[in-house]
C-alpha cells in the first residue's frame, strides 16, 4: 500500500479546516506527508489552530486512519486522493474539492449529468426522472445523483435500465445503505458505475452531511437537472452549487399549483434552462466551452424482456385497462403487500405509473 495515503487520510480528518486550505498546503509543500512534517508555526500561519495541529500529530488520528484502512481493505473499498488519475476530473476544479473519496465500483470517465429532485416525488416526477436518465444513458452520459428516495432513485434506475453508467454520491459511508430499501439498488449501482462518499466507511447519515454531499454531485457533472423541487428543497442547494461552480442548470417545468414544482418553476424564471426533452440538454451541451460530442445512441432494448412471471401478469392486466391496486391484486392473484413492492419497482423502471385518480396504468 502507498504510505502517502495515510497522510492524505489524516489531513482529510482534520475538522473545521476547509479542503481548499489543506489542498493549498499540499500544493505548496509537494505532498501530504510534507504537510505532516511541516513545523507548527508554518501550519498555524497557514490556518491550523493549535488544537488542529496537535490532533494531526496525535495517536487518536493515527488509530482512526488505521481503522479506516483496515475496513476499506476488508470491504473492498477503494480510496482515491485528489492526486489520483481515477479522481473525477471536473471535481478537482470546484472551490472545495474533497481531498479523499471512498469508492465502491469504478467512477466512469464519460461526461456526467446530475439529476436530482424531491424525495416525495409525484408520479409525474418519477416518470420524468426515469425517462430523462434512461435517454441520457443511451447517449453515453453518466448519471450522477444522491440515491435518495424519489427523484434520485428513479434517475439511477433509469440509467441502469438503459445498461448505462451511474454514480451515487452518499452523505454517509459507502458501506451504509441509506435509505435502507435502496440496498439492492446500491449494489447494482456499484456494479455499473460507483457508489462514492467523502465520509469514511461506517459514517451514519446525518442532516449536516447532505449539503456538502450536494457540492460533489454538481461538481463532478457538466450540468445539473432539477426534476421536481419545492421552494425549500435540498435540490435547490445542488442547483446553487452548480451555478457557483460555473455549470449548467436545467429544470423540468411543472404544474404551477403543485408544491413540488414551485422550486423548478422558480429556477426557470430565474434563468435555468427549461427542459422539455432530453435533446434540450444534449443540444445545450454541444455548444459549451467543452462541447459534448454527440454519440449515436444505442438501440433501445425491450424493457419488459427480463421481467418475472408476476411482473408480466401485472403488465398484461394493465394492457387491457387501468386498475386500482385492489383490482390489480384480484386480477393477478398477487397479495397487496407483495403487489406494492413489485409496482414500486415497475414505476422506478418507467413501466407503470399511478394516475391522478389513483389507478395504475402503463407508460407507453
Amino acid at each position: 500500500m502507498n504510505k502517502e495515503i495515510e497522510f492524505w487520510l489524516m489531513l482529510s480528518r482534520i475538522e473545521n479546516l476547509r479542503p481548499q486550505k489543506k489542498l493549498e498546503l499540499v500544493m505548496t509543500l509537494g505532498n501530504a506527508s510534507k504537510v505532516y512534517e511541516a513545523d507548527a508555526g508554518m501550519l498555524m500561519r497557514a490556518g491550523f489552530s493549535k488544537q488542529q495541529y496537535d490532533h494531526f500529530h496525535g495517536d487518536e488520528i493515527r488509530t482512526e486512519v488505521n481503522r479506516i484502512l483496515e475496513t476499506c481493505g476488508k470491504k473492498r473499498i477503494n480510496i482515491l486522493t485528489i492526486s489520483d488519475e481515477e479522481y473525477p476530473e471536473m471535481l478537482k476544479y470546484i472551490s472545495d474539492p474533497p481531498l479523499v473519496l471512498y469508492v465502491r465500483g469504478y467512477i466512469p470517465k464519460s461526461n456526467s449529468i446530475a439529476i436530482v429532485g424531491s424525495r416525495k416525488a409525484s408520479g409525474y416526477g418519477i416518470e420524468t426522472a426515469n425517462k430523462m436518465a434512461f435517454n441520457l444513458a443511451l447517449a453515453d452520459i453518466n448519471i450522477v445523483s444522491g440515491m435518495a428516495r424519489g427523484i434520485d432513485t428513479a434517475a439511477h434506475a433509469g440509467a441502469l435500465e438503459a445498461d448505462g453508467e451511474t454514480v451515487a454520491v452518499l452523505g454517509c459511508g459507502v458501506d451504509v445503505a441509506y435509505p435502507p430499501e435502496n440496498r439492492s439498488l446500491m449494489e447494482r449501482i456499484s456494479d455499473s458505475g460507483a457508489v462514492i462518499s467523502e465520509f469514511p466507511p461506517g459514517t451514519p447519515p446525518s442532516p449536516m452531511n447532505f449539503p456538502g454531499r450536494n457540492r460533489i454531485i454538481s461538481g463532478m457533472s457538466i450540468g445539473t437537472l432539477i426534476v421536481e423541487a419545492g421552494m425549500k428543497s435540498g435540490s435547490l442547494i445542488t442547483a446553487n452549487y452548480a451555478l457557483e461552480q460555473g455549470r449548467d442548470v436545467f429544470a423540468i417545468p411543472g404544474n404551477i399549483n403543485n408544491y413540488n414544482s414551485m422550486g423548478t418553476n422558480r429556477l426557470i424564471k430565474d434563468g435555468a434552462k427549461i427542459v422539455l426533452s432530453v435533446d434540450d440538454i444534449l443540444d445545450e451541451l454541444s455548444f459549451g466551452s467543452s462541447p459534448l460530442v454527440k454519440k449515436s445512441r444505442k438501440r433501445k432494448k425491450n424493457r419488459t424482456a427480463n421481467l418475472g412471471v408476476k411482473e408480466k401478469k401485472i403488465i398484461n392486466a394493465l394492457k387491457i385497462e387501468d386498475l386500482f391496486d385492489e383490482e390489480l391484486s384480484e386480477k393477478t392473484s398477487i397479495q397487496l403487500i407483495e403487489l406494492f413492492e413489485i409496482l414500486l419497482e415497475l414505476e422506478l423502471n418507467g413501466l407503470v405509473k399511478k394516475s391522478i385518480n389513483g389507478k395504475y396504468m402503463l407508460i407507453s
